[in-house]
């Protein structure tokens, strides 16, 4: 008797081991246990599974996964546009988790074909960053240190939003990339920074996620602020290019920021760090007026 409610419990415990989740394409997920072997295809990913308590379990990543230090220690697996998919079979992952806007449909097919589960990663609003984590967490079996990521997360989030979301607004224009001069819509997860700060995105209305912009739209725009991200953590030149444009209100108030772009361009808890500075940003153009 006493084998057989032990077989039992068991069992049990092995049934709920297994994970059933919807990505952020919609799609279900199935794992019959935490995955042990993840390969991340995307910096932002990596990210956030260190932060889910699952960094030990990452056995391979992308170039520019850099955060935090022991992320740069992991087996690279190409770019996450020119995913190495022999690298990555050789890995034997038993999870591998996906960016939508930047990983091919095509690679990520040629995954599935292989039976690796594949959970596909596209956060748009700051709150999806912290359910994320969670996810990430759940996924890899560390479920508890996801969930204090996620809440310490929100706890910092609300915040900030009701520090600054009602205070009186600030147009500005976002330069992610000067040539060609690249900006976000208001889908993308830097819209939703911007409007933390109490900032309205000049283009917020395009249609394209990351679209490409003249100058003389953003002339027309008139915007009292330019935040640019560039590449790494100095301050772009190109954004000076804006100060012949001396009537263009951003330039005549001083209004030119930068934010590196680990802060601002990287769907992770970090983002509230970009925050924080974004909104201070803001509030430097308010006292300018």
């Amino acid at each position: 008797m006493r084998r057989l409610f032990l077989a039992l419990l068991l069992a049990s415990g092995a049934a709920h081991a297994a994970i059933d989740l919807i990505d952020d394409q919609g799609q279900a997920v199935h794992l019959a246990q935490p995955a042990k072997r993840i390969v991340s295809l995307a910096p932002h990913i990596t990210e956030m599974l260190f932060a889910a308590g699952a960094g030990d379990r990452v056995v391979g990543a992308v170039q520019y996964s850099d955060y935090p230090e022991a992320a740069k220690k992991i087996a690279r697996v190409g770019g996450y546009t020119s995913v190495d998919m022999e690298k990555v079979a050789a890995l034997k992952p038993d999870l591998v988790i996906a960016w939508k806007s930047g990983n091919r449909d095509a690679h990520l097919g040629k995954l599935k074909a292989l039976g690796i589960p594949v959970f596909i990663n596209e956060p748009r609003r700051i709150d999806d960053v912290a359910k994320s984590i969670a996810q990430l967490g759940k996924l890899a079996g560390t479920e508890a240190a996801g969930d204090a990521a996620a809440q310490a997360f929100r706890k910092r989030h609300a915040a900030l939003s009701a520090k600054y979301s009602a205070r009186p607004p600030v147009r500005l224009f976002y330069e992610a990339w000067n040539r060609p001069l690249m900006t976000v819509n208001g889908e993308h997860l830097i819209s939703d920074v911007i409007r933390l700060c109490g900032g309205e995105n000049v283009f917020a209305k395009l249609p394209v996620l990351a679209p490409v912009v003249d100058t003389e739209a953003v002339l027309a725009a008139a915007p009292e602020a330019i935040v640019a991200s560039g590449m790494g953590e100095e301050r772009p030149e190109w954004l000076d290019d804006w100060r012949q444009w001396t009537r263009l209100s951003a330039v005549a108030r001083g209004n030119l920021f930068f934010i590196p772009p680990g802060l601002i361009q990287r769907h992770t808890p970090r983002i509230l760090d970009g925050a924080e500075r974004l909104c201070g940003q803001l509030d430097e153009a308010r006292a300018r007026r």
